[in-house]
This record gives structure tokens, C-alpha cells and sequence, in this order.
């Protein structure tokens, strides 16, 4: 009976020294896992599911590594995201020389160390929000999204609260203007290239002109545009906004719009058209990057300044510069049935130059890459700015030195109300949702005269508080 039970005693032992040494296995390799410095730039969705899939500490890991922290890890500045953009409950991550503690738990509000909160755009919510603000908070905002996202953003009463910025604007601190962009090389790529000849036999059972897109009546009233265009030269529309063609079934999906067999089935199509869901400058999604990938001609609607951003000067037909669809289609027909000017829209992708050093500029020192093993996503490098600037006026006060004043303009996120298209009279239908975004932008303006008043007084407040100030207003 003793020896059964000396046995059984030591079976119990190994059990459980087992059993913590695999715990502190997952513990230690999680740690280095996301010690790294460098993960893949993705897009942002695949970003947000990766990391929450991947949660660094859940249960038992991060109850045994948050108190690892408070007791001897706190000499690291705290990042709060106020969002829970990341999923991470605890990260201990390196920006160069320096490291700061990233984390979503928003118990660490209160905590000494806690430096800078950081909010997704998207998600900031005036029923929660940090208040009352200390002193040495700041506040740093990620906004990469269109204006229809959260409006109140876009004002400045609201986008200068931040003390550093990462938006789509070439302004802002991290500018996100070429998030859509892989790199130059793919611009100047001939993988989807289609020689017109080729494309002009198929205009046989194709239209010369194609719209994908299913996100109906945003901001833009792109729709509205693109019906009238449809009556003066015919356009093939699989998205299901103005649909009247559709796709093979195989691709017949939203996941499948990077795909390489949608990509081969829209580079037949001579002209593309780019129209974007609002109207603000820096604001270029893969509407415009996508056709000049393939080697289709953008027809493109969105962005003022967008020829700051364009490879070549004649590599995409502006919308703005005609005065009615009308006149786009008479021109488009006219590249139609005219090879050499069609070409001269190509010249500079079979050449594989890109003549704009703005662009090119933009894209050699940006920080940050796009699905990119080598380099830093641009959450990182928003995370790394935002840990290294933080470093720096430690460093500053350390020595005696003022600390440098890091502020938001008005410039780093801003977007003009909706406008109508000058060919529209006044309609007595009133069906489109531009009738809504015109209406919503003004009341924008009020919420953000609301909630900067609100945070001024740096006491915290009802939501019935802020509608109160708004209606007031």
C-alpha cells in the first residue's frame, strides 16, 4: 500500500510540475512572439482579426503577466487603446530603442505610467470616453476611413482635442494617403496587362467602360452620376449597385475583389470606373490603385488633388473636368475607337515610368508597408510614433528641458459637405441618400462644437448632456 501510494504521489507531482511548466511555456512564447518587431501589413480587417484571434493573454497567462507588470515591469510607459482596435490585453513591444506597454485594458487609465490613450476613429463613442482628461494624457487618434464613418471627426473642434494624428490625409503626423498602395512596382506591373488589340476584340460581348461596387448612395451620390453617364454610352455593372451584368459564379463574392481571376476579368475592360464614396482630398482608395494596377484606364471621381497622386499626367481621366456625363461619354468613345489616344493613357506603364516624384517620394518614406512581411503595418508604426514621441519628452524632462508640444491641425482630417453634381436640377424625386449625408454633415458641425465643449470642461458627462448641447446649438 505504501508503494502504490508513494506512486501515485509522484504521478501527482509530475502532473502538476508539468502542467506549470507548460504554462509558462505558452507564457514565454507568446511574449516573444509579439516581442517582434515586424509583422505583416495587411489590411486593417485582417489586422484587427489577427490579433484578436491570436489574443497574447487570456485567463490564467494574462492574470500571471499583468502582475508580472505591477510588480517590476512599470518603468515602460502605458499605451491605452481606448478602442479595442488590437485585441491585446498586454504587449510589451520595441519601437527602436525604445518600448512601451501596449494594451486595450482600460483599468490602466488610472495607472501612473499610463501616457497617451489611443482611439479608432470609427469607434469613438461619446458615451465613453476618458474623462476627466490628466494632464500629461494625450490623445492620439487612427482614422484612415471615410468621412460617412463619423463625421464629427472631420470638424475642427473635434480633430484638434488630439495631440498626434495618423488619417488619410498627407497632413496629418502618419499619413495614410497610400494605404491602398502596395508599392511602385505594381504599378508599373504588366501581370493583368491586356494589349488593346485584344481588348478591342472583345468589345465584341464587353462594354469598353465597367463598375463594380456595391456600397449604393454614399456621400459621393456616385450613383446618381453613373445612371446618367449609362444613357449616353453603355457601362457593364456586376456590383449591386446599378447591376446589370454579373459574374462567374466562382467569383461571384465580396472576398473575391483581389482576387487574380476578378483582376484578369476587369483588365479586359478598357476603362474603369474609380468613384469614390466621398469627396476629400487625400482621400484615394483601391478605386483609383486597382485599374492602374491592371492596366485599365481610371475614370476617376473623388480626391481634388488627386493628380498630386497619380504616376503619370495622363494616366487616369478626371471626371470634374467635364462638365456633364454627356461630355465624358463623347469623350470616352472617342479614346474608344482611337488606339493611339487610348495608348497614350498606358505610355507610361509599358515604359514603367512613373514620372510623379510626389508619389514616388511618398512611397520610399513612408514607415509603414502594405502586405509586407519586411516592414511595419501602419498600426504599428501609429503605435511607434506615438511610443517614441512619449520617449522623447521623458528624456526631455529628465535633463530639465521643456517637453515638446505635440498638437493636431485642422488640416490632419477634414472633409467638405456633400455637394449635388451641377447637372442635377432639383429633383422632384427625392430618393437619394445625398438628401441624408447633406443634413448629417451639418449636424456634425453641432456634435463637434458639442463634444469639444463637453471635454473642455474635463468633467464627465451624460449622453443626454451632449444632445442637450447639440439641439441647444
Amino acid at each position: 500500500m505504501i508503494r502504490i501510494w508513494g506512486t501515485k504521489f509522484w504521478i501527482t507531482c509530475l502532473i502538476v510540475a508539468f502542467f506549470f511548466l507548460l504554462v509558462t511555456f505558452q507564457v514565454v512564447v507568446e511574449l516573444g512572439r509579439f516581442e517582434k518587431q515586424k509583422k505583416k501589413g495587411v489590411s486593417l480587417q485582417d489586422l484587427q482579426h489577427q490579433k484578436q484571434s491570436h489574443s497574447l493573454l487570456t485567463g490564467l497567462q494574462a492574470n500571471l503577466f499583468h502582475k508580472r507588470f505591477d510588480n517590476g515591469l512599470d518603468k515602460y510607459p502605458i499605451m491605452l487603446w481606448w478602442s479595442p482596435l488590437t485585441g491585446e490585453s498586454g504587449r510589451l513591444g520595441r519601437c527602436g530603442d525604445n518600448s512601451c506597454f501596449f494594451t486595450i485594458n482600460r483599468t490602466y487609465l488610472h495607472h501612473p505610467m499610463t501616457k497617451a490613450v489611443l482611439f479608432y476613429g470609427t469607434d469613438l463613442n461619446i458615451d465613453s470616453l476618458p474623462i476627466p482628461r490628466k494632464r500629461y494624457h494625450e490623445w492620439a487618434l487612427f482614422h484612415e476611413e471615410s468621412p460617412k464613418n463619423n463625421y464629427k471627426l472631420f470638424h475642427p473642434p473635434t480633430i484638434t482635442l488630439f495631440n498626434h494624428t495618423a488619417t488619410f490625409s498627407q497632413h496629418s503626423h502618419l499619413p495614410l494617403t497610400s494605404q491602398y498602395l502596395e508599392g511602385l512596382q505594381i504599378l508599373t506591373s504588366l501581370d493583368y496587362f491586356v494589349a488593346v488589340g485584344k481588348k478591342n476584340a472583345l468589345r465584341k460581348k464587353l462594354a469598353a467602360v465597367v463598375y463594380v461596387q456595391s456600397d449604393c448612395d454614399p456621400p459621393s451620390d456616385r450613383d446618381t452620376y453613373i445612371q446618367e453617364l449609362m444613357k449616353y454610352i453603355p457601362v457593364d455593372s456586376y456590383g449591386e449597385c446599378l447591376h446589370n451584368r454579373g459574374l462567374p459564379p466562382e467569383v461571384n463574392n465580396p472576398s473575391f475583389m483581389d482576387h487574380a481571376q476578378f483582376y484578369h476579368i476587369l483588365a479586359q475592360y478598357k476603362f474603369i470606373l474609380a468613384f469614390e464614396n466621398a469627396v476629400c482630398e487625400d482621400y484615394i482608395t483601391e478605386k483609383l490603385w486597382r485599374p492602374l494596377k491592371l492596366g485599365s484606364v481610371p475614370i476617376y471621381y473623388g480626391a481634388p488633388n488627386v493628380e498630386d497622386w497619380l504616376p503619370s499626367n495622363k494616366s487616369a481621366i478626371i471626371v470634374t473636368r467635364f462638365s456633364h456625363p454627356r461630355e465624358l461619354a463623347r469623350y470616352i468613345k472617342q479614346m474608344d475607337k482611337n488606339d493611339s489616344l487610348y495608348m497614350e493613357f498606358l505610355d507610361w506603364k509599358l515604359k514603367g515610368h512613373i514620372s510623379n516624384m510626389h508619389l514616388v517620394t511618398a512611397i520610399k518614406e513612408r514607415k509603414w508597408g502594405v502586405q509586407d512581411v519586411t516592414q511595419d503595418n501602419y498600426i504599428d508604426a501609429f503605435e511607434c510614433m506615438v511610443c517614441t514621441r512619449v520617449w522623447d519628452n521623458i528624456r526631455l524632462t529628465e535633463k530639465g528641458l521643456k517637453e515638446k508640444q505635440w498638437k493636431a491641425e485642422m488640416t490632419h482630417l477634414t472633409c467638405p459637405a456633400p455637394e449635388s453634381f451641377t447637372f442635377v436640377q432639383e429633383r422632384a424625386s427625392k430618393s437619394s441618400m445625398r438628401d441624408m449625408w447633406k443634413p448629417s454633415f451639418e449636424q456634425s458641425k453641432k456634435e463637434a462644437q458639442a463634444l469639444r465643449l463637453l471635454v473642455d470642461r474635463n468633467k464627465n458627462f451624460t449622453t443626454q448632456d451632449f444632445w442637450n448641447l447639440v439641439f441647444k446649438h
